[in-house]
């Protein structure tokens, strides 16, 4: 019997090619980050804010949540992971207007668990409709990685999970590298776990990490990535963020073929076969199944390119949207 939780974000929709994170202490950052053109808009409150600055930080994140979000991608909060901490950061995120909070170096269910409750009692007590937040997991230790599968399945909420290379890394007492070999097993367990629980695998398999001098190496990386299963990468320098939208993009002709290959099944479906040839390869109802998946998830990024650009079209108006959202609570 299936254990996994039912998921509150219809999961096969969501589009996560491309997540800038940037401190929201540095003001220039929040101020151009609806430009980028990046899917998720990730506000961080963890490693790349002084411990001295917290407080300055958390101070700031709910007026900064209507500025980011005037490009229209999703709106994220990375929150500090000792749950003293945590519960300042949520008290300060909880917003109308935010979509997901990024929790990282997760190691247990019971830690998903217990910032999901508190996301829920800050839903109710500013109206914002329960289950709404998302919750993205990042497992950065040797521990975290062992336990992904029940980490992805712990709450409803959670829709990405991955692997954090840096930290992991220096646990093991190894560099990170380009090819990225010392983080085979990692992020090969964590894809299948992802899948198993049923949320989105968060992944860049093949490029040197931190590295943006050389981004058009992101579109690469992103192709292959996205070859492997993985849907989606995130980046701290802006560069990269158009190469990875296209990189972890259904490419025009791989859809057309889709939809010639569907549209051949269900043809032989009606007179009575189940198996039709297609350029030289069969395609059967499995084979079906993956057309189906595949252009759903073309159709789901169209959808988030159009939201993206309706926005930018008259930014100033989805600011007031959402900053009205946040007056209302």
């Amino acid at each position: 019997m299936d254990s996994t939780p039912a998921h509150n974000t219809d999961i096969k929709r969501l589009v996560r090619r491309s997540s800038l994170i940037f401190p929201v202490n540095v003001s220039r950052f929040v101020e151009k980050a609806y430009t980028r053109g990046a899917d998720c808009i990730v506000i961080d409150l963890e490693d790349s804010v002084p411990m001295t600055e917290k407080d300055a930080a958390r101070a700031i994140v709910k007026e900064s949540i209507p500025v980011v979000g005037k490009g229209g991608g999703d709106i994220a909060v990375r929150v500090n992971r000792p749950i003293s901490h945590a519960t300042l950061d949520l008290e300060a995120s909880i917003w109308p207007g935010l979509t997901c909070v990024s929790l990282p170096k997760v190691e247990s269910a019971e830690e998903v668990r217990i910032r999901a409750d508190i996301i829920t009692d800050l839903e109710r007590r500013r109206g914002i409709k329960a289950g709404t937040v998302q919750m993205a997991a990042a497992v950065e230790t040797a521990l975290g990685v062992v336990r992904a599968f029940e980490i992805a399945s712990a709450s409803p909420r959670i829709v990405t999970i991955g692997v954090g290379a840096e930290d992991l890394t220096q646990e093991m007492g190894v560099q990170t590298s380009a090819e990225g070999r010392e983080l085979w097993y990692a992020r090969s367990k964590v894809l299948v776990d992802a899948y198993a629980a049923g949320v989105q695998p968060m992944g860049l398999v093949g490029v040197e990490p931190f590295t943006w001098r050389e981004p058009e190496k992101a579109y690469v990386a992103a192709v292959n990535s996205r070859r492997l299963g993985y849907k989606g990468a995130q980046s701290i320098h802006p560069a990269p963020i158009p190469f990875l939208n296209e990189g972890f993009s259904v490419p025009a002709e791989e859809a057309e073929h889709m939809k010639r290959a569907l549209d051949a099944f269900e043809e032989g479906l009606k007179v009575g076969t189940a198996s039709v040839n297609v350029d030289g390869r069969m395609i059967d109802i499995a084979s079906a199944e993956r057309c189906r998946r595949i252009l759903e998830r073309a159709d789901a990024i169209a959808e988030m390119d159009r939201r993206k650009e309706e926005a930018l079209r008259d930014p100033g108006s989805m600011e007031e949207r959402i900053r009205a959202a946040i007056e209302e609570t």
